[in-house]
């Protein structure tokens, strides 16, 4: 099995994925909150007890696919691949893990390798023109055209982070949870229920908003897929979405390997 590992800014995510004659069956899923400090050893027992939760072990894992955008975090989990699952990780983004799409910007290096991997995943998925909305540390948009090419995007701040803004830089403003308003109401009667209305609605018109502008500037018929932790709250207030992925990363990890491995 191929344990694809997915490092983000917030959470690393760990995915064991049955390849058995060319599936992509993921088994299982675990996260843990993202600390460069964090080392191989530490990795290793915690993913131990989860295997063995799972009725595994750590020799059932044969192959090891990395996707980080935080680079310190990078050579402990390559330490966790090569010292305890005894397998030399590849990295996603760099050979002989190729992309394998035409990265169409003016600086292709720049891409963050989740926001590559995720455009590979959406199209080996869908058809036609691709709008691809990763709800993360950050909020990003991903056009993805109808040949599979990279065309550009947007990044915009995370939900929490921008209620960790808000919170953090006034005084009497409380810590709130991140809920779907109760009521539909956009006109708050206490402070908490005002702030609800700001962060959810405004978001949802932040992703109406931008998405009707790039369909515009595409031209052409475009289905919009979600991905990320906070896809799901949000589709229950708008009929945006053509598909939520939870796991749109993990597919496009499974598939570089399965590339890599006809390479």
């Amino acid at each position: 099995m191929l344990l694809a590992i997915d490092a983000g800014n917030t959470n690393v995510v760990f995915a064991l994925v049955d390849l058995t004659d060319g599936a992509r069956d993921i088994r299982a899923r675990w996260r843990i909150a993202t600390d460069p400090r964090r080392t191989g050893d530490e990795y290793a027992v915690w993913i131990n007890q989860l295997l063995s939760l799972e009725g595994l072990r750590m020799s059932d894992v044969e192959a090891v696919i990395i996707s980080t955008v935080v680079p310190r975090a990078l050579h402990n989990l390559e330490v966790l691949a090569q010292k305890y699952f005894k397998v030399e990780p590849l990295i996603a983004g760099r050979p002989p893990v190729e992309w394998h799409i035409n990265v169409d910007v003016p600086m292709p290096q720049t891409l963050g390798t989740d926001r590559a991997v995720n455009a590979i995943a959406a199209h080996a998925a869908y058809d036609g023109d691709l709008i691809v909305v990763d709800f993360g540390t950050a909020t990003t948009f991903d056009h993805i055209d109808y040949s599979g090419a990279y065309k550009g995007g947007i990044i915009a701040p995370g939900l929490n982070l921008s209620l960790d803004a808000l919170v953090n830089n006034a005084a009497k403003l409380p810590r709130i949870a991140i809920s779907v308003p109760e009521d539909g109401s956009v006109i708050g009667r206490t402070t908490e229920s005002q702030m609800l209305i700001g962060v959810f609605w405004g978001y949802v018109a932040m992703i109406e908003g931008l998405v009707a502008r790039m369909r515009q500037e595409i031209g052409r018929p475009a289905k919009v897929i979600s991905t990320g932790g906070l896809a799901i709250l949000f589709n229950e207030k708008t009929d945006l979405f053509d598909a939520i992925v939870p796991d749109l990363t993990i597919d496009g990890l499974a598939i570089l390997y399965q590339r890599s491995l006809k390479a």
